[in-house]
């Protein structure tokens, strides 16, 4: 793994590269959409359909368990096929399944088990989307671009999770929770014309000849490789366990967060969308130095300090005074957001610079199954501890477990990255 030279010339803006900027719009309006929805799903159950803590837990575990079960099998598919294609069709199913929450609403036949399938169709075409999309960007952008590209991307987000559940919290008083994911289910539609729009050419992968001109293996061979290839990499292996530790802890306590907002704080749906959108400028504040940030203290240093300052930040969560949790609140989700955000920019563009084009669809999905396969599980977790103990011990087990999720990066080599390293040498796999 080679460290990347000195630039004589500044590299040139992604911004100025028009498909990166259609991209970029498609990204943005789909996740101003999305706010709406993960703020309006929990509402549905909690207050329409009255929940159980278990029952809003299994909400938020079933849109992850494709995750488990179709991420190393996508990761094949993008590493076969087009992603463009893939990355449109993900955009118009996922607003197809949303749309028809508002309409079982409108003749009174929603149920929670609707919420389940829905999530669970969302989930499943997510999965093919987000491998088939983080493979994409590097072929729209040169390598020294990434973190640029992903931290633009990383600005969209964060300014969509700012306001969005401001947004969100709005239109859920004026038009109810089912009626508001109208609006998520329109910004789908729009990313994927936008992603229509996309000019570059791209090229298609020969179905049966692979990146080295060997015959292509079967499904389980290529998975295996992609697994061979990321646990193999004592960086990429380090950033799994770390990353998914994170994604374990975090999500006991983000499972029933709602839940104790509502119930154990008496807190309603404006006030959570004012929580979340004040306490997502930390995540705005991360994108916009995550760059900065790396190249003064490092890659390695800064991967690793941004990922252990989000468990202070969700220990903050039970600590916030009944009386008066806002501002603690709030102050949780500046540190969560900012660690995600610079953590995540880091830690991707890192992954898709060493990682050869032919692999990025197999490295990205051997990732996600990883990492947020974790996600289901931590859910399941902080619904069981939420609904056998309370719903604030579910909170403290998170808080407290998040502190480990650091160590794999401290005995890995990762903690010694000094600059963006450029693809590896040799055979991918």
């Amino acid at each position: 793994m080679t460290a990347e030279t000195p630039r004589t010339t500044p590299t040139p803006s992604v911004v100025r590269n028009p498909d990166f900027r259609r991209l970029w719009a498609a990204e943005t309006i789909s996740q101003f959409g999305t706010q709406i929805s993960l703020l309006a799903l929990p509402i549905i159950a909690v207050v329409l359909l009255r929940a159980t803590p278990l029952e809003v837990a299994l909400l938020g575990t079933i849109e992850f368990v494709p995750f488990m079960l179709f991420s190393l099998p996508a990761g094949v598919g993008v590493d076969r096929l087009r992603r463009r294609p893939i990355l449109i069709i993900g955009d118009i199913g996922r607003g197809l399944a949303l749309a028809t929450i508002p309409v079982a609403y409108l003749v009174d036949a929603l149920t929670i088990w609707q919420l389940y399938v829905v999530g669970f169709i969302v989930g499943t075409l997510t999965v093919f989307f987000d491998v088939a999309y983080q493979s994409y960007l590097p072929s729209l952008v040169e390598r020294d671009q990434l973190i640029d590209g992903n931290g633009k991307l990383e600005v969209s987000r964060t300014i969509a999770q700012t306001a969005g559940p401001a947004i969100g919290g709005g239109l859920i008083g004026v038009l109810t929770a089912p009626i508001a994911i109208v609006a998520d289910a329109i910004s789908y539609v729009l990313s994927a014309a936008l992603v229509f729009l996309i000019r570059r050419p791209e090229p298609v992968p020969d179905a049966h000849i692979d990146e080295h001109g060997r015959p292509r293996e079967g499904l389980r061979r290529e998975v295996g490789a992609g697994l061979r290839y990321v646990l193999g990499n004592e960086y990429l292996r380090g950033i799994a366990a770390a990353t998914g530790t994170s994604n374990l802890f975090s999500n006991i306590a983000m499972a029933v967060l709602i839940v104790y907002a509502v119930r154990d704080l008496g807190m309603d749906a404006s006030q959570i969308g004012l929580v979340f959108g004040l306490g997502n400028l930390g995540a705005l504040a991360g994108a916009l130095s995550a760059d900065r940030l790396r190249r003064r203290f490092g890659l390695g240093r800064t991967i690793v300090a941004s990922l252990f300052l989000g468990a202070p930040g969700l220990l903050l969560i039970p600590l916030a005074p009944r009386a008066s949790p806002i501002p603690l609140l709030v102050a949780s989700g500046l540190l969560i957001g900012f660690s995600n955000v610079v953590y995540n920019i880091n830690q991707v563009s890192f992954r898709q610079a060493i990682t050869p084009a032919a692999m990025q669809g197999r490295m990205n999905a051997t990732m996600r199954f990883i990492v947020w396969g974790t996600i289901p599980v931590g859910s399941i977790l902080g619904g069981a501890i939420g609904t056998a103990i309370s719903v604030p011990a579910a909170i403290w087990v998170g808080a407290i477990g998040s502190f480990l999720a650091v160590v794999p990066l401290v005995i890995t080599p990762v903690r010694t990255l000094a600059a963006m390293p450029g693809p590896e040498t040799g055979e991918a796999l």
